[in-house]
């Protein structure tokens, strides 16, 4: 039987209490998989896969994010007034260490979806050496043009508005172009699966769906450049193995291309074990998708080549 526990740590804000979830498996644990979650959405919404990777024995745990879930204490979308990438960052780490404390000498993967994929890059840079796999679903790589605008429009916005303030204009030009791939739209997150039931639970979640702060783009923009740096790629530890998963037809990786550029990123700044899986048909979000049985499958056989 698979029990699951909430618990909270003090965040880096020095402000806010991180909510996390652990689920844990019956008997003695094989590894600890740590789920990093992507932006408008909260550690729960990956109960699916967090309770299959517990069937298989490892404890899985995750957080919700400054500005999401239950950490946001109802003011979503908002990371904090600067900074906020790096706070965030460093609770993600922090659970690592507090995970590392309760399981110690366990093999440790740490996978990231979306913009959870993003910090968990970003964490690979910082914290090089402290987990034994990383997997990077959803992930992908903007121009460095199209994101030095995104910092600086958001940017401008912040100091204009206020960082909390929320643009429409902002919100269109990144989140919201991605569902124009997948006109006529039933719904404003088609692109997120084609599994309708899944795409209405999201919108009907009053944790999920919100637009971000203006801080939150130019936060998210910032990282983006962070973890596109070869002077900071070429900071991680290179024998860390990387599963890039990823739908070949989500537009945060662009339809795939993104996903190699990542792949190609990676392997210059000579990352010697990068494994990457396209799905034909699927969109952003593979662990919600119509086949999120064989996505289990194929992450579960990459998780125990590289463990065991």
């Amino acid at each position: 039987m698979i029990q699951t526990f909430d618990f909270s740590y003090p965040s880096s804000d020095k402000i806010h209490t991180v909510h996390a979830r652990e689920w844990v498996p019956e008997g003695r644990p094989r590894g600890v998989v740590q789920i990093v979650h992507g932006v408008a959405e909260h550690i729960g919404r990956y109960d699916s896969v967090a309770r299959f990777l517990a069937s298989r024995g490892y404890v899985v745990c995750g957080e919700d994010h400054l500005g999401h879930g239950l950490t946001a204490g109802g003011k979503f979308g908002y990371f904090g007034p600067r900074n906020g990438w790096d706070l965030v960052a460093r609770d993600v780490r922090r659970l690592r260490q507090l995970e590392g404390e309760k399981f110690p000498n366990l093999p440790y993967v740490i996978l990231g979806h979306s913009m959870g994929s993003f910090l968990t890059r970003t964490y690979l840079i910082r914290w090089p050496g402290t987990v034994d796999a990383a997997v990077l679903s959803g992930t992908g790589q903007e121009p460095a043009a199209a994101v030095a605008a995104g910092k600086a429009l958001s940017g401008s916005l912040c100091r204009l508005k206020g960082p909390d303030h929320v643009s429409k204009l902002v919100n269109e030009l990144s989140l919201g172009s991605y569902n124009k791939a997948f006109k006529p739209n039933r719904t404003s997150s088609d692109w997120l699966s084609r599994d309708e039931g899944a795409v209405d639970a999201f919108l009907a979640d009053p944790l999920c769906a919100f637009t971000p702060t203006v801080s939150m783009f130019r936060d998210m923009m910032a990282g983006l450049q962070f973890i596109a740096n070869r002077a900071n790629l070429a900071k991680m530890n290179k024998s860390t193995p990387i599963y890039l998963l990823s739908g070949g037809q989500d537009p945060v990786g662009s339809m795939g291309a993104g996903v190699r550029k990542v792949e190609g990123m990676l392997r210059s700044a000579g990352c010697r074990d990068v494994t990457v899986k396209l799905y034909p048909g699927g969109r952003h979000e593979m662990f919600n998708e119509i086949n999120r049985q064989e996505v289990f499958n194929d992450l579960i056989a990459w998780i125990e080549s590289k463990l065991t």
